[in-house]
């Protein structure tokens, strides 16, 4: 009996000695320095720059994600398809990371909050992320550096959501084009500058982020946040795959135009949150077709021009067009809104967009070109309602594209460039198609009469923008 006292007392002494030095171990852990990497406009693991040079170091690596409040607030729909997708992308990236024994961390609220909270709970040496070139967002990493660097924490940021950035595609002179042609014509000649292996633009290179995947953080699963926590319901608006069959790609000049057929890729969404890389897509385009790589141009210049120039998110980028007396009629933007403009093309475009969160890239055109000249209602107006309801919204886009559509912005079309909403529909849906899938009551007597009648609405846009625009300022 007294032996076997002995032994227990002796076993439990072993077991408290062993959860002993497994509490110092933890302790240890906690005390040693980590990186983290905070994922934003680039959800994937593979191809991502600011991922890769946080792994590269060698320090262990937690990834992180913030839902940020302050954008989250501004959305009207609770069930609104781009925080569904985004939340749905950041439980697919949770499940790869399990796979690597790590998890991601997952916050919501006010990012500025956040970080600080995180400075003091975690040991962290450097911050990487990927730069974003929206006015809220560069403010909010400058106090978000200040922050951390007062506590003796690096910020660091790389390029990662366009090709080339700012300050990389200049005229001669070191100036900022606002002028698409020449810009796009520099773009493609900087790319030659650097050419690796099958003569393939340093550029276009991508970041072999699974070479260090061992550096990610080691730790159980993190608990995951309801998407029901942040006042958000599920969304049954399907999402664009981020596959796309080779033929589109390759056949895009001739397709893109016509909205009844699959001649676009619907890339948007991914490309705005990251879920595929802009390197990859690029060098894949620039052997396919030289149309679709001139899309992927308009965005690295619009994201310039937004770095560059960020007024034109309130006001036009040239400031005489803010002369325009824009009318002011709610009833008019509310048949545009709904579609029942009784211009078909117009109509077809607006239900598609309610419906699907999607709108065709060259029905766009027609029906910002309606909305600003046959209606002479506020570019902001249109643009506000698309950034609402546009499963792929884009700042920099968005703004430069109606912009351009009110010919106030800096590649517009000229004042006196007015879409015919009847000659669109008949050169790029003759057969109907596209019209009678989202506008079935064509041809009846349920289809509404024209709001407005095309020569006189282009008569009255001419002498509203050349008498505004003669004014001095």
């Amino acid at each position: 009996m007294y032996i076997q006292v002995l032994l227990i007392i002796k076993q439990n002494k072993t077991n408290f000695k062993s959860k002993l030095l497994n509490l110092r171990s933890v302790k240890n852990r906690k005390r040693q320095l980590m990186n983290i990497f905070w994922f934003r406009r680039d959800l994937r693991l593979e191809d991502n720059a600011g991922l890769y040079h946080a792994l590269k170091s060698g320090q262990s690596v937690l990834p992180l994600f913030i839902f940020d409040k302050n954008i989250l607030d501004q959305l009207d729909d609770r069930h609104d398809a781009r925080v569904n997708f985004i939340y749905n992308t950041i439980q697919t990236l949770h499940q790869q990371l399990q796979k690597l024994d790590s998890s991601i961390l997952i916050k919501y609220g006010n990012p500025i909050e956040v970080w600080k909270e995180l400075a003091q709970e975690y040991p962290i040496k450097t911050v990487y992320t990927n730069r974003d070139y929206e006015p809220y967002a560069k403010k909010r990493d400058a106090e978000i550096k200040n922050i951390l660097t007062s506590q003796n924490i690096d910020f660091q940021t790389f390029k990662d959501h366009v090709i080339f950035e700012n300050e990389e595609v200049t005229k001669n002179d070191g100036g900022t084009y606002t002028v698409f042609t020449p810009y796009s014509k520099k773009w493609r000649a900087k790319l030659a500058t650097r050419l690796i292996a099958d003569n393939t633009s340093f550029y276009f290179q991508s970041y072999p982020t699974q070479q260090y995947f061992q550096h990610f953080y080691k730790t159980p699963p993190l608990p995951l946040l309801p998407l029901a926590e942040m006042n958000f319901k599920p969304s049954t608006i399907e999402i664009p795959s981020k596959t796309v069959a080779q033929k589109i790609i390759k056949n895009y000049d001739k397709t893109r135009d016509f909205p009844a057929i699959a001649g676009t890729s619907k890339l948007g969404i991914h490309f705005r949150f990251g879920t595929i890389s802009i390197r990859e897509k690029a060098r894949k385009a620039e052997k396919l077709n030289a149309t679709y790589l001139s899309e992927l141009i308009w965005r690295d210049f619009y994201a310039q021009i937004l770095d560059h120039f960020p007024h034109v998110v309130h006001n036009a980028f040239r400031a005489k067009y803010e002369r325009i007396p824009w009318r002011t009629s709610k009833a008019d933007f509310e048949k545009w809104q709904k579609g029942q403009t009784g211009y078909p093309i117009v109509d077809a475009g607006m239900r598609e967009l309610n419906a699907t969160g999607y709108m065709h890239n060259r029905v766009r055109m027609v029906v910002a070109s309606f909305l600003t000249k046959h209606l002479l209602l506020d570019w902001r107006w249109g643009e506000a309602y698309f950034a609402q309801k546009l499963l792929d919204f884009d700042l920099a886009s968005n703004n430069g594209g109606w912009q351009w559509a009110a010919g106030c912005g800096t590649d517009a079309a000229p004042y006196f460039r007015i879409f015919n909403p009847t000659s669109q529909m008949k050169k790029f849906d003759k057969e109907l198609i596209y019209i009678k899938k989202w506008v079935p009551e064509f041809g009846t007597f349920q289809y509404p009469q024209p709001m407005v009648d095309h020569k006189a609405a282009r008569v009255r846009c001419l002498e509203t923008y050349k008498e505004a625009l003669a004014n001095p300022i």
